[in-house]
Formats: C-alpha cells, sequence, structure tokens
C-alpha cells in the first residue's frame, strides 16, 4: 500500500498522541512529586515509557492505514536527515563526555575557570560562553553535549544548583541555535522566506538581545542562591587541552563531529599519559559515555516516529489551518505566524523541521499583509527556538537533563532566556513598526 504524505484535510485528532504524553509526563510527575510528596517523584514515569505508550496511541489511530503503511511512514520519519544526525551527535557526545570526565578534564577545566571567574559571576558566564559556543557551532545540541560535563562539575565545585548550571548552558545554546549564521534552522528559516543571511541575523539579533542582558542579569542575581562556597582545586593543563581544544573548534566553526571526535582522541591520549586509566580502557570509557546516551537517542526515534504519523494524520495541516483562519491583521498575522511555528515544534519536537513545514505558509501570510521578509524569518527561528528549549520532550532538554542528571521538567522553569526571547518578539511585534528598524 502506497503511503500518502500529504494528507490534505486537518485532523485535530491526530494530536492526541502528543496530548496523552503531556497529560501523563507532566501529570505523574507533579502528582509524585507535588501532591503524594514521593522523593524524586518525576524519575518515577520514565519519559521513554511514556513515549512508548503516546507512539502505541498514535498507531491505533487511522484505521484507514494498515500497520505496515504505518511502519512505512514512521520509517520516512526516522530517516530525515535531523534525526539522524542528531542521534549520530549524541553517540558521538557520549563518547567525548566518557573520555573526558574519566580523564579529568572537567574537573580541570572548572577549577581552572574557577581560578580567574568570581563565584557569584560563574553561572553568568557559563551562559555567555554557551552562547559564544552555539553561534560558533551553530547547534544547541552541540553546545549542550560540549558543555554539559562542564556545567556539572562546575556545580560540584562551587555548590551552585546543577539545575541552574546545566539551564545556564541550555539557554546559552538557544541563543546560537536562533542567531548561528550555520544553524540549520536560520538557514531554513532565510531560505523559506528569500532574504539575506545578513540581514536575516541583523534583525534577528536586534529582537533577542534585550531578552539575552535580563538572562545574564537574571542568572546573575540568583547565583548566591547556591552555597557560595568557592572550592577551587588543581588542575591540569593537559587535561584542560581536549576541552580547549573543542571549545576553540566550535568558535572557528569545526563540524561538530570533528570536534567531538578530536577532543574523545585527546582526552584518552592524556588520561592514559596521565595515569588516570590503563590504556586498555580507552575503549570502555568511551562506551560508558556511548551507553548514558542510549536512551536519548532511542526518545529521538520514537519521536520521530509519533511526529511522522501526526503529520500523516493531519495533525499539522489543521494547525496551519487553525492560525490561517484566525488572522486579520498585520500584527495579528505576525503573532499567527509566531503560534503556528509554536504549535508546529510541540508537534514535532524539531524547530528546523516545524520552520520548514511551516516556511510556505508562513510566506504567503507575510506577502498578504506586506511584512518584510527578514521579519518573518527572525520570527519564525525565534518561536520555534522558544518552543524548542521549553519543551520536556525536545532533544535540547532530554540531553541536558541526562548530562546533569536531573528531570528535564526541573530545568524549565529556569529556562529563562527562552522566556524572555518570546516576551521580546511578542513586544517588537506589538510596538515596533517596521518602518523603525530600517526597513
Amino acid at each position: 500500500m502506497e503511503v500518502n504524505t500529504h494528507t490534505q484535510r486537518g485532523n485535530p485528532r491526530a494530536l492526541l498522541p502528543i496530548g496523552i504524553f503531556l497529560a501523563l509526563y507532566l501529570g505523574c510527575g507533579i502528582l509524585f512529586e507535588y501532591i503524594l510528596k514521593i522523593p524524586q517523584g518525576f524519575y518515577q514515569t520514565p519519559a521513554i515509557v511514556v513515549f512508548l505508550i503516546a507512539l502505541f496511541a498514535a498507531c491505533v489511530q487511522n484505521r484507514k492505514l494498515d500497520f505496515n503503511a504505518k511502519l512505512k511512514v514512521m520509517a520516512h520519519g526516522v530517516a530525515d536527515e535531523n534525526i539522524l544526525t542528531m542521534c549520530l551527535v549524541f553517540l558521538t557526545a557520549g563518547a567525548f563526555s566518557g573520555a573526558i570526565s574519566a580523564a579529568g578534564g572537567a574537573d580541570s577545566t572548572v577549577n581552572l575557570f574557577l581560578t580567574f571567574l568570581p563565584s557569584k559571576a560563574a553561572v553568568g558566564g557559563l551562559f555567555l560562553i554557551a552562547c559564544f559556543v552555539s553561534v560558533s557551532m551553530g547547534t544547541s545540541v552541540g553546545t549542550i553535549s560540549a558543555l554539559a560535563p562542564f556545567a556539572v562539575s562546575m556545580s560540584q565545585a562551587t555548590g551552585y544548583d546543577v539545575v541552574l548550571c546545566i539551564a545556564a548552558v541550555a539557554s546559552g545554546a538557544m541563543f546560537g541555535d536562533n542567531l548561528s549564521m550555520i544553524s540549520d534552522t536560520t538557514i531554513a528559516a532565510v531560505r523559506t522566506q528569500g532574504c539575506e543571511m545578513k540581514d536575516k541575523f541583523r534583525m534577528n539579533f536586534f529582537i533577542v538581545l534585550p531578552a539575552a542582558v535580563v538572562t545574564l542579569a537574571l542568572f546573575l542575581i540568583l547565583t548566591p542562591a547556591g552555597s557560595g562556597e568557592l572550592q577551587v582545586g588543581a588542575y591540569s593543563f593537559w587535561k584542560v587541552l581536549p576541552y580547549l581544544v573543542v571549545l576553540v573548534g566550535a568558535l572557528v566553526g569545526v563540524n561538530v563531529f570533528l570536534i567531538l571526535i578530536a577532543g574523545s582522541v585527546l582526552s584518552l591520549i592524556v588520561g592514559v599519559a596521565s595515569g588516570a586509566f590503563p590504556w586498555t580502557q580507552v575503549f570502555s570509557v568511551m562506551g560508558g559515555g556511548v551507553q548514558a546516551m542510549y536512551d536519548i537517542t532511542v526518545i529521538s526515534i520514537i519521536v520521530a516516529c509519533i511526529g511522522a504519523l501526526v503529520r500523516e494524520y493531519g495533525g499539522i495541516q489543521w494547525l496551519i489551518a487553525f492560525v490561517s483562519r484566525h488572522t486579520k491583521s498585520k500584527r495579528g498575522a505576525q503573532l499567527g505566524i509566531g503560534a503556528l511555528v509554536a504549535a508546529v515544534d510541540v508537534a514535532v519536537a524539531n524547530n528546523t523541521v516545524a520552520i520548514v513545514m511551516t516556511g510556505s505558509i508562513a510566506k504567503e501570510i507575510s506577502e498578504e499583509y506586506h511584512i518584510d521578509p527578514r521579519r518573518t524569518a527572525s520570527l519564525l527561528d525565534i518561536f520555534a527556538s522558544v518552543m524548542q528549549g521549553l519543551i520536556p520532550f525536545g532533544a535540547q532538554l532530554l540531553y541536558a537533563s541526562a548530562g546533569a542528571g536531573v528531570s528535564a521538567v526541573q530545568i524549565m522553569p529556569y529556562m529563562f532566556y527562552c522566556y524572555l526571547m518570546a516576551v521580546s518578539a511578542i513586544l517588537f511585534i506589538l510596538f515596533w513598526p517596521e518602518k523603525r528598524t530600517g526597513q
């Protein structure tokens, strides 16, 4: 049976699997943690199990397609370039994390960092580092994978809450995901709207700069909430070297895979040379890190399957039609574009895919209401990144939670940059007419 990948009619019931996941994952987590007062309540509901339940719900929907046809739809979703790249980044990052942790590189890097940075500025410094790395690397997931061990070790050294530290990294990662000229989301936004990359960057930066400044201030203000006792240990430059290679490579725009592979090899060399572990364990230390990424890799695959079925059943088409029907003014059109791409991102859990899927309708709305393409491209990228950085089943928070050993839901309240980015964009739409932006 041939799979119809271009369902014409929208169907709100196609979004049911997403609703089931949110109800079970958030509902059970809140029930266990805050009502029943079970310690580590959110961990009583493993995300992978809830995703499997949601996938089962998606598979039993739409009896017009037999199960073999649904398998083909899911296979197309998993075969998407973004999904495959993301899974490979997870595994490669796991190898790097395992190697550098075993070599003692993360602890040495934190101690070096704290030697020159005041304790009270540590979390704000993490946010700034993540901003620079993500802009240079062009990937939020790659940034989080590179800096997560750093955030955890810094939390242990300073006594500051690990959730706050990893949230600073994840927030900075979303800054570059939305702005970098080599980011998939930026490229997709520019291509679908037909504007120049440099023009979109300037406008986008103007919109989100206030959010970044306020976010930095918030992290600096909240830092004293930790113990504040600065415990700086000894560091070895050679153990820091793999991290420096990763960070510098990211800043100059080297491919994320090459960066992580180089960092892994250097970590193994340093680890063996320093006596941190024998040469016979070089594969096991990397293997331990890779194994730690198995859950998130499988979750990414399951989410891709759910997203493909939701799209096939007409869930995405319904969202697009719903937003289009409620657009009645120029400001309303811009808010509608933001709401549309945000809603689709929740449905597919991938901001690049969300931009690609909504780009054409956003362009049509923009042309009808005479909205500058640079403005539309910026809004698409911003609102997709807002939701991607907040949904607990998105790759960014899943990886951050895995790297820090905390629940994704615990990180959500501290994703200040994403909340403020949405506020900045809405204020920009409401109070900053196009004629005042130099268009």
